[in-house]
């Protein structure tokens, strides 16, 4: 198995990776953090940011993924995602 970080909340290593990425613009980290977003694990996802930020902020602080990150704590919702499959199957149970 090839290491990608040691996050369950980045199961492919999206994040990890673009902190080994030299010369990654901001486009390229939303680019990536939306690809992320995508499949990001259910929950809060405001929790799942601060998780990337105290793994990755202190030895990277202006790279462009953290302020990517950053801006993605602004806008979250407090909780999980609502709407879609699981909330309408929720609801029948």
């Amino acid at each position: 198995m090839v290491f990608k970080g040691n996050l369950e909340i980045d199961e492919r290593g999206l994040i990890y990776e673009s902190f080994r990425m030299d010369g990654i613009t901001i486009e390229e980290c939303r680019t990536i953090f939306f690809d992320w977003a995508i499949g990001a694990p259910a929950g809060d996802i405001k929790s799942h940011l601060q998780i990337f930020l105290d793994e990755y902020q202190a030895a990277n602080p202006d790279h462009p993924m953290i302020e990517t990150i950053l801006d993605g704590m602004k806008t979250a919702p407090k909780k999980g995602r609502k709407g879609g499959r699981s909330a309408r199957v929720r609801g029948k149970l």
